[in-house]
């Protein structure tokens, strides 16, 4: 087995005592984060402090700062679900890390305490935290919250394994049983989609579509292993997967767009008599979608996914030995990194369809 070497500039040290925070907080819908420097708590029983590699940046943190989520009682708040670090100290009781582990942060949980909630002192005023925040450079998180990875994984990548790898691909792996022979379209080409785009592409699925409006996106999707592309803003989505496929409709369909339209459209191209449509994306808080009842007579699947239904221990352990073998290149993922300072802009970014996955890199001191 050949085993890829990778730089890791997070190499083992004796990491000082802090006693702050710099973190990108939300004070109000609609409003660009703030950066503050916060207070970090005494650790709880089962609580772990982590300095921050690296943070995703994933559409649901959109949502929330949108307004687009349902009310926000829990105003003002950190942010940020997704990433990768190296543990600091640990409260009592935790077993799973030491400190100077290097582990992924995730808001899918697993084995472990739980706590539910943190605050930050600052000089506005307390800052809620719920049990993971990863838009600040220290974060106070849980047990269950955290996974190990061996040293060789390089920290910048690792940080995907926290949403999108676990969520797309974990669709492919968990949810799916694509082959060399299945048909597949992916709607929605961001961290997400392309991830479940290589992963059905590491299972030599035979027809992998991806559908998006971003002529980059679908660049990038044909660089990492789609068979076709469709432009949805200027082709007919149903019209151009059913001569792609005869007629017949595609075996699996995943949504990772967040659109009524998208999900709707996923739906009508799967197959009857087995298809099975995946809906991965958050639409706006009350917002609904509408399918003939027919389609379920007739065999068509629907189910909606729990982050690709994964078991943090078990498949995030998969994905770090794929990548390490060559065979998860998630590196080309990765479309923006940028600094804490910019978060803002990275959302903007985001937010106008620019983005693959998008990193915001923390100092390494």
């Amino acid at each position: 087995m050949h085993v890829l070497v990778h730089k890791n500039e997070y190499a083992p040290v004796s990491l000082p005592a802090v006693t702050t925070t710099q973190a990108a907080v939300l004070f109000a819908p609609c409003t660009p984060l703030s950066l503050l420097t916060l207070s970090l708590p005494p650790l709880q029983p089962e609580q772990v402090l982590v300095k921050i590699a690296y943070s995703g940046v994933c559409r649901t943190q959109l949502l929330e700062m949108q307004g687009k989520k349902g009310p926000d009682r829990f105003l003002p708040h950190t942010l940020g679900h997704e990433g990768s670090g190296v543990v600091v100290e640990i409260g009592a009781g935790v077993k799973k890390v030491q400190p100077g582990d290097h582990v992924v942060l995730s808001w899918i949980k697993g084995g472990g305490g739980e706590v539910g909630a943190t605050r930050y002192e600052s000089e506005q005023g307390w800052i809620n935290s719920g049990a993971l925040s990863t838009f600040m450079t220290h974060t106070v998180t849980c047990e269950n919250r955290v996974t190990p990875i061996p040293q060789a994984m390089p920290l910048r990548e690792a940080a995907l394994l926290g949403c999108a790898v676990p969520t797309g691909a974990g669709i492919v792996f968990n949810s799916t049983h694509i082959n060399q022979d299945s048909c597949v379209a992916v709607f929605g080409l961001g961290g997400i989609g392309l991830s479940a785009l290589m992963a059905a592409g590491s299972l030599k699925a035979k027809t992998i579509i991806g559908v998006d409006i971003s002529d980059h996106k679908l660049e990038q999707a044909r660089k990492m292993g789609a068979t076709h592309t469709i432009q949805a803003h200027v082709q007919d989505v149903k019209r151009e997967i059913s001569g792609m496929t005869e007629g017949r409709g595609v075996d699996y369909a995943i949504e990772a767009v967040g659109s009524r339209e998208a999900m709707e459209t996923a739906f009508s191209v799967v197959r009857p008599n087995g298809g099975l449509c995946v809906l991965a994306g958050n639409v706006s808080h009350g917002e609904t979608i509408s399918i003939d009842p027919f389609d379920l007579i007739k065999g068509k699947r629907l189910i909606g996914t729990w982050g690709g239904e994964t078991v943090p221990e078990r498949d995030i352990r998969l994905y770090t030995e794929k990548f390490l073998t060559g065979a998860l290149p998630l590196g080309k993922l990765i479309t923006h990194e940028s600094p804490l300072e910019e978060i803002n802009a990275v959302v903007q970014a985001m937010d106008a369809g620019e983005v693959g996955r998008a990193l915001i890199k923390m100092p390494p001191e």
